[in-house]
């Protein structure tokens, strides 16, 4: 819907109004579970080491394919992989890989599995020499107004990486990071709050600047 009730006002390119006649980024009306994640997860700031950490699976997970997709399996994910607990998965072996690939409720990509355990050892290494993973990864929040997302881009303007999530993408390959390129980093910038990449016309927009601007940035320990 693009106009509000009684009237015929057509919101700028990019907005859509919700059933509760909110004004929402378009993209949020594309499934039906994307409202929700839309509302309560894109774009807030995260903190939590292991809601990172998924996070940086489940982008990796979904090269190739569709988000729609991953958030529908999400719940089997989480199963498969402790919550995310990357301690526990760093102590996965071969034979888990095997089991797996074998599961019909994730995606069964030998590679992204196998991936999806190298990073676990990669985030308790990072987690020992920062003191969290969060403290390495908030280090590359980009200053502002590039933080701000489409608010620093000329109207239309999409993205799908930039020289921050390149840094990012580049810096974890050499810590020994898999299946996280500059695409999947922007991906994963945008769902954790490193940018505010909501529409400056959305009603979510100023409740994730709201919940930047009450933030406290994960500080590495020395």
């Amino acid at each position: 819907m693009t106009s509000p009730p009684n009237s015929d006002t057509p919101l700028p390119e990019g907005l859509i109004y919700g059933e509760d006649g909110r004004v929402r980024c378009r993209w949020a009306s594309a499934a039906p579970d994307f409202a929700r994640y839309h509302d309560t997860e894109w774009g807030f700031p995260v903190d939590d080491d292991h809601a990172l950490f998924e996070k940086i699976c489940l982008e990796g997970f979904q090269s190739g394919l569709s988000w729609r997709t991953i958030l529908a399996k999400r719940p089997a994910f989480r199963e498969v992989f402790c919550d995310f607990n990357f301690e526990r998965v760093a102590r996965f072996e071969q034979a888990d890989v095997e089991r797996l690939v074998t599961d019909a409720r994730i995606v069964r990509h030998r590679g992204k599995i196998a991936a999806t355990i190298n990073n676990a050892r990669r985030a308790c290494e990072a987690a020992d020499a920062h003191g969290s993973l969060g403290a390495l990864i908030w280090q590359y929040e980009p200053p502002p107004p590039a933080r701000r997302g489409r608010e620093a881009r000329r109207p239309r303007e999409v993205v799908s990486k930039t020289p921050h999530s390149a840094t990012l993408a580049k810096d974890l390959k050499k810590l020994g990071w898999r299946f996280f390129g500059p695409t999947t980093a922007y991906a994963f910038m945008q769902a954790m709050g490193l940018v505010n990449d909501h529409d400056r016309g959305c009603a979510i927009y100023r409740e994730c600047e709201a919940a930047r601007g009450q933030f406290t940035r994960p500080a590495a320990v020395r």
